[in-house]
């Protein structure tokens, strides 16, 4: 992905390091990632894992930005999401809105959010509260190493996948899903949280077709990268390779499948009008 000689955002926080009361993480995201899978299937309430996962032990040190000076890492989020910000723009423009940027914070271990403190062992997350995503890069070397899809545009997709949730809270879509999980059971809410998050993915395939337009991104074999990347996150797989089986009443996420198709059909038209996963009958998400 060509990246470099572009602006940064002036909305990334570097919190690396800084030292949380809250959650450590032992053993790699990998091994976390995997322990929670297994305490969620098992019955586990997803606000007992702070104290399920233990305290930090982070050393203190002071939050700062991210600017010429920072790590190549910290400075490629940057510039990812500075393309999304001016892509975001456009579309809304278009659509007679206004773009509100959000914020993005890099972290070590475990964070504080207006959702809680939460473990880099979640992954990559959206707070809809702060408007803000949180981002340990440790998870890139798990994507690289253990889930096998390497490459600076599958990192990309997973910042691009955020941001998409940020759309959806903008748009209001994030809100009307929220309003739905006291009305209908747990499946019924899964169902709602898969369309989501399968929306957030073709949001994702937006913005890399516009940044193409834009800025001619694309390398050979990056849209591979982003297609692996969105294989190797899917709800089936990560269940069977946590528990050696698939339970799809509780996915929320997607299958491999659907997530790749998704990012596809956004990379393919950069129609946000397209990407109404809601409307589509559940046979053919």
């Amino acid at each position: 992905m060509k990246w470099q000689g572009r602006r940064g955002s002036s909305n990334v926080e570097d919190r690396r390091g800084v030292r949380r009361g809250g959650i450590a993480v032992g053993g790699g995201v990998g091994t976390v990632i995997v322990a929670i899978v297994l305490f969620l299937l098992l019955g586990g309430d997803p606000a007992d894992l702070a104290t399920q996962l233990g305290p930090s032990v982070e050393p203190g040190v002071t939050a700062g930005t991210v600017g010429p000076g920072s790590d190549e890492t910290a400075q490629f989020v940057s510039v990812v999401l500075a393309d999304t910000e001016e892509v975001w723009s456009e579309q809304f423009s278009q659509m007679g809105r206004t773009y509100a940027d959000p914020r993005l914070v890099l972290f070590t271990g475990a964070v504080d959010s207006a959702c809680g403190t939460q473990s880099s062992a979640v992954g990559p997350f959206y707070c809809p509260s702060d408007q803000t995503v949180y981002i340990d890069l440790g998870f890139f070397d798990e994507l690289r190493n253990r889930f096998g899809a390497p490459g600076d545009f599958a990192q990309a997709y997973v910042i691009a996948h955020e941001v998409g949730h940020h759309v959806q809270k903008l748009l209001g879509t994030s809100d009307e899903v929220d309003r739905q999980r006291d009305r209908v059971s747990e499946t019924e809410f899964n169902r709602l949280l898969v369309r989501m998050e399968l929306q957030a993915d073709f949001l994702a395939g937006v913005w890399a077709y516009h940044a193409q337009q834009n800025w001619r991104i694309l390398e050979p074999g990056d849209t591979e990268e982003a297609l692996t990347a969105a294989t190797a996150i899917g709800d089936d797989r990560l269940q069977r390779e946590a528990t050696g089986r698939v339970v799809p009443d509780s996915f929320t996420h997607g299958t491999s499948e659907q997530r790749s198709r998704w990012f596809r059909l956004g990379l393919g038209s950069g129609d946000v009008s397209q990407g109404d996963t809601f409307s589509v009958p559940e046979d053919m998400l």
